[in-house]
């Protein structure tokens, strides 16, 4: 597969903005050196105080703050672990601290968006969605659409949006079809369908079931996980297709619909799309086998 260098992907924040600024602004009741002591104990350096963006001590935690990089998973870790002991004051405050409930809340509300759980004991689990893991992407010749649709999906997940998850969910399924057969030489039309897609691209690659693949991807138990995947992407279509997800206007209100529905979407998509960009940048996939389409 020829590659050429493609323009460096946009990368989601790991933490939003506005939830690092709520627990900032919790900040009135530490002193300097304990804020200094919080973050330098997980090994950030000494921040230098920003143009101020509240009292002393907020802007201190705010220079701190703009030293992580929050798109990279091990700094935000870090960042994380300062939180937690920002954060198990909150849920446990000394005597003195009013209107705590309503703070706790709106950060724990928070948190949730950016797909983080605050437990009572301070610990912070889980983390956003990841749909396409970067390394998937990173050989792609033409990446741009792929992370269109992620960018979609995202969003979606943080309005709690299902009907334009399922959508998305969809579109991603379909773009990923059609980048699989360019980058294989082949064509496809605008009249052709998801499920006809998703074949040709499967065939394409050599993971069809039924296909005859040398090695496991020819193996009756590939075979019949490869045909599932078939089966989940047709039933995401007909999902969104039967007004359940955005691109077709419903008659009625969408009612019934939940967060559960979104994941299940967004999982299906990502089970298929992952296994198929995989296998497109694999240099021992079958597929490596056969000359391009011409």
């Amino acid at each position: 597969m020829s590659k050429t260098p493609a323009s460096a992907p946009l990368r989601r924040d790991l933490v939003s903005r506005r939830t690092r600024e709520a627990i900032r602004d919790t900040m009135s009741g530490w002193t300097l050196r304990e804020i200094d002591q919080l973050w330098q104990d997980e090994l950030f350096p000494p921040a230098e105080d920003p143009e101020p963006v509240g009292g002393q001590r907020v802007t201190r935690f705010q220079g701190y703050l703009n030293q992580v990089d929050w798109t990279d998973a091990a700094q935000v870790t870090r960042a994380l672990r300062v939180f937690e002991v920002v954060l198990r004051q909150l849920l446990h405050p000394p005597v003195g601290y009013v209107n705590v409930d309503a703070l706790v809340s709106r950060i724990r509300r928070l948190l949730e968006r950016d797909g983080y759980q605050l437990h009572e004991d301070g610990r912070l689990t889980g983390g956003p969605t990841v749909v396409i893991a970067e390394d998937f992407l990173a050989n792609l010749t033409e990446p741009t659409v792929i992370h269109e649709h992620l960018d979609r999906i995202s969003h979606a997940i943080e309005r709690d949006d299902p009907a334009q998850a399922i959508g998305s969910a969809k579109e991603l399924v379909e773009s990923t079809a059609k980048l699989v057969l360019r980058e294989r030489g082949e064509t496809y039309s605008d009249s052709d369908d998801v499920p006809e897609l998703v074949r040709r691209a499967q065939i394409a690659l050599d993971v069809h079931p039924s296909g005859h693949a040398p090695g496991p991807d020819g193996s009756d138990a590939v075979k019949k996980i490869l045909g599932a995947t078939v089966a989940v992407t047709a039933g995401l279509t007909e999902l969104r297709n039967r007004g359940y997800g955005t691109g077709h206007g419903p008659g009625a209100a969408r009612t019934g619909l939940g967060r559960r529905h979104a994941r299940l979407a967004i999982n299906a998509a990502k089970t298929w799309c992952e296994f198929m960009l995989d296998t497109l940048s694999d240099d021992e996939a079958p597929w490596q086998r056969k000359p391009p389409a011409v």
